[in-house]
């Protein structure tokens, strides 16, 4: 590259190459499904919040190189010119990688010099395809409206999108749909998007379909929502659909939708504890737990956590000690850890640090003593304290000590939080990975109203952090800080900040990120009831037909 601003090529290019040559070698659709779960959801989370950024960003000196590393360019690229490969042709794309490396061999170049290459190679013009995609910050959500005749035949279909940021962007769009039936072959139908809406005259005389889902073989990049009739029948049948891949990619449509506050999160909870026991992708199990701990620790109300928590805990364990698969094991052990809460709960996470319940394949390694010790410490167990002095006399290595700053931030004490406090902007001698470490343990979810007074100081403190920090550190900060709230007093204040203080646009955009989990968070709640009182009225409507 000539300059940092095409820092996104080089890494982008690296990572998608990674897969397109796995891909080549092992099973396709297992490789790409990896692609999926590895990269998509991280560009997908940064790119619908009002702090992303386009791919390509003008860096005018070499101390705001820094800022331009993240999601975007080691997720996002490598998406990108995967869409590119699809719209131009898998034969195109490679010839055009030859005739620009060719040209450039032992130079410089810019991603502008690929899109040339690439247009040479396919015989097709790209500019307005590149300046969007390239140039443009966040993506579009794609939707499909369909109804049938009388005689099971699709007699409307629409395919429509829009800028999830609500900025007017159209983007270029091709993607595949998939008509999927109960007791037939789906029927996959490419289409492309260059505006608002368009029919899709292809999909009209088609059999009706049990659903319709928009981003098959996930060909496109953005958030592709499964309409009502079509969420529908995926929750009832997602647990028969053998394709791992498009099982996988069904169930991030799912989570879109909660995270749109579409979908009641009890009601995916529900689904997730269903379907589970039965899930032997290891991959995906690991994903649905990681994000079923979200949904528990994050969207439910006080009142729903405290009921689902005990079914909850006893899927974790049951399938910890009894998974066929020692890695389905370890990856339960690893949920149960974090959403252990009750009474019940804490006795197990202390009879595994003591040896008295073992799940077998899964090792208590010292990181996970420290990490059961910690939990154990959150949430204010009464042998917690005792614990950690054991731990702490038992482990005197430099990460045992490390290990144990970590624990104590999670005390629930008021002094604690601000010894702490104190620690991480005024105390040169605690090492930055301690703080780091320590960040996330301070800000509990479970203890988001003691921590509340330090989130304006902390934001208050973001020029500071950012100059004497690593550069992934300003990012953890807020992760935290913001991270660690969930209710509107939180969003207020953060709101407030923005508007009062004047950050450079690097920290603003970070905070702006970072918020929109938290403004999601409170929109969900907020819209409980009134998901629920839907769910009510569509399940009375069911049991009325039958």
């Amino acid at each position: 590259m000539r300059w940092f601003d095409d820092l996104w090529l080089k890494e982008g290019f690296a990572n998608f190459m990674a897969y397109h040559s796995m891909a080549a070698i092992y099973d396709r659709s297992e490789i790409w499904k990896r692609f999926y779960q590895a990269l998509k959801p991280l560009a997908y989370n940064i790119d619908s919040t009002k702090g992303t950024t386009p791919i390509y960003q003008k860096v005018p000196n070499l101390k705001d190189a820094k800022s331009a590393y993240g999601a975007i360019v080691y997720q996002k690229a490598p998406a990108i010119l995967k869409q590119l490969s699809n719209v131009i042709g898998e034969d195109n794309f490679r010839s055009g990688v030859r005739l620009f490396v060719k040209k450039h061999a032992y130079s410089n170049a810019e991603w502008n010099d690929l899109i040339r290459a690439f247009e040479m190679a396919s015989g097709r013009s790209l500019g307005r395809w590149a300046e969007v995609w390239v140039r443009r910050r966040g993506m579009p959500q794609i939707e499909t409206e369909w109804s049938c005749d009388s005689k099971g035949r699709i007699d409307r279909f629409v395919i429509k999108q829009r800028d999830v940021l609500g900025e007017g962007g159209i983007w270029p769009v091709k993607t595949r749909l998939m008509l999927a039936y109960e007791n037939s072959p789906a029927i996959g139908i490419t289409v492309s998007l260059d505006d608002s809406k368009s029919p899709v005259e292809q999909a009209i005389g088609q059999k009706c379909p049990l659903y319709i889902f928009a981003n098959d073989a996930d060909f496109g990049y953005g958030r592709y929502l499964l309409d009502q009739r079509s969420r529908d029948a995926v929750m009832t049948s997602i647990s028969n659909i053998t394709d791992d891949f498009h099982r996988t990619m069904l169930w991030g449509a799912l989570w879109d939708a909660v995270r749109e506050a579409e979908l009641d999160p009890r009601e995916y909870l529900a689904l997730v504890m269903k379907s589970l026991p039965a899930e032997k992708d290891e991959e995906l199990a690991q994903s649905l737990l990681d994000r079923s701990t979200r949904t528990f620790q994050r969207y439910l109300s006080d009142a729903a956590r405290i009921q689902i928590a005990p079914k909850l805990e006893e899927l974790c364990f049951e399938r910890m000690m009894n998974a066929p698969d020692p890695g389905l094991r370890i990856t339960y052990f690893r949920a149960f850890r974090v959403i252990a809460t009750t009474a019940n709960g804490r006795q197990k996470l202390k009879d595994l640090l003591s040896g008295r319940t073992s799940a077998q394949g899964v090792e208590i390694k010292q990181v996970d003593r420290w990490r059961l010790v910690t939990s154990l410490i959150a949430q204010n167990d009464p042998e917690a304290e005792s614990l950690l002095k054991i731990e702490t006399a038992n482990d005197n290595t430099d990460d045992g000590r490390k290990h144990a700053y970590i624990a104590s931030a999670a005390r629930a004490d008021a002094n604690s939080k601000q010894r702490y406090f104190n620690d991480y902007l005024s105390n040169p001698n605690v090492p930055e990975d301690w703080i780091e470490g320590s960040l996330g343990t301070f800000n509990s979810l479970n203890q988001s109203q003691l921590t509340l007074p330090y989130l304006k100081p902390a934001l208050e403190a973001l020029p500071q952090v950012k100059r004497q920090r690593k550069i992934f550190f300003v990012l953890a900060w807020l992760n935290s800080f913001i991270g660690g709230q969930k209710n509107p007093e939180a969003l207020d204040l953060v709101k407030r900040f923005l508007k009062n203080n004047r950050l450079d646009r690097d920290l603003e955009l970070k905070v702006l990120e970072v918020m929109d989990e938290l403004e999601r968070t409170v929109k969900i709640r907020r819209q409980e009831g009134r998901l629920r009182n839907r769910r009510n009225k569509r399940n009375r409507r069911k049991s009325q037909m039958v």
